[in-house]
């Protein structure tokens, strides 16, 4: 019995191991065998308290994500000059290291995905069931707008003034380029979840289910860095509904599609290339 609640620890207290892309724990090479796809519905999760756990912190980190993102994306705007405040390099920085502290926090528990478009990548490359994923996406939608709502609260007047840190395309640019953007920098941060959370990576190289959040988090600031001039870098509809539904005008529902469209299109993109270009799997002989 002992042994049994040690391993539920080990797991991140989730009995479901293929549904945990992040916090597995690491194989050599030569015990290394490909885990079996996630099934479609697995009825065992909704009585498992890791289940709901899971869910929770999920809602959670999504929560803070939004409150401290938004929150410095206020602070820029209010600000008399880029000089003056953080600047779009400061703004990049708050999202890309809040998902690092982020995802290093929930790995083990959730996945730590934090983003409607990375869980759809992962229910796509069969890494956890459909049940699981329509659950995150809900909870993750929940906690951006409880994370937008809180910023609201501290600052009504100015939140609505500067935009409520809600994603629209910028002038100058049409919505095809929000569109390219939000998918292609959307399938940068998914290939590099898959690339940074690879089993056969992780049994190869103990370490890098400890470094897995950085080349995440630095994914997020780089695509920031390159497409907040276009659209402010959605790449995460639960970022972008929960900023839209509390700011609620309607420029930030004019373009709100572009932002669930193109991330959900980056996320199969990138899904596709690692599975069947990078890894191969569907040519993979069964032993």
């Amino acid at each position: 019995m002992a042994e049994n609640k040690e391993e539920d620890v080990k797991l991140g207290a989730n009995k479901f191991r293929e549904t945990q892309p992040l916090g597995t724990a690491a194989q050599t090479d030569k015990d290394y065998k490909e885990p079996p796809p996630a099934p479609l519905f697995e009825p065992g999760e909704l009585s498992s308290w890791s289940f709901y756990r899971a869910g929770i912190a999920e809602f959670m980190a999504t929560f803070l994500f939004l409150y401290i993102t938004i929150l410095t994306v206020m602070g820029l705007k209010r600000s008399d000059s880029l000089c003056s405040s953080v600047g779009i390099q400061g703004v990049a920085w708050a999202f890309g290291g809040m998902i690092f502290a982020l995802v290093y926090c929930t790995a083990g528990i959730s996945g730590g995905h934090i983003n409607p478009a990375v869980t759809f990548g992962l229910f796509l490359a069969r890494k956890l069931s459909l049940t699981r994923a329509v659950f995150y996406i809900v909870m993750q939608c929940l906690g951006a707008i409880c994370g937008a709502g809180v910023v609201k609260g501290f600052m009504v007047g100015p939140y609505q003034r500067h935009g409520g840190g809600a994603n629209v395309v910028n002038s100058g640019y049409t919505k095809g380029d929000g569109l390219g953007a939000e998918i292609i920098g959307t399938f940068v941060l998914v290939y590099t979840v898959f690339s940074a959370t690879d089993a056969k990576r992780n049994a190869r190289d103990s370490h890098v289910p400890i470094l897995a959040p950085l080349p995440i988090g630095f994914a997020v600031f780089l695509v920031h860095l390159a497409t907040i001039p276009i659209t402010g870098t959605g790449i995460n509809p639960a970022r972008s509904l929960g900023a839209a539904i509390i700011y609620n005008t309607d420029q930030a529902w004019d373009d709100h599609w572009i932002f669930w469209v193109g991330p959900f299109i980056g996320a199969a993109l990138a899904a596709v290339y690692h599975q069947i270009i990078i890894r191969a799997i569907p040519f993979h002989k069964s032993s």
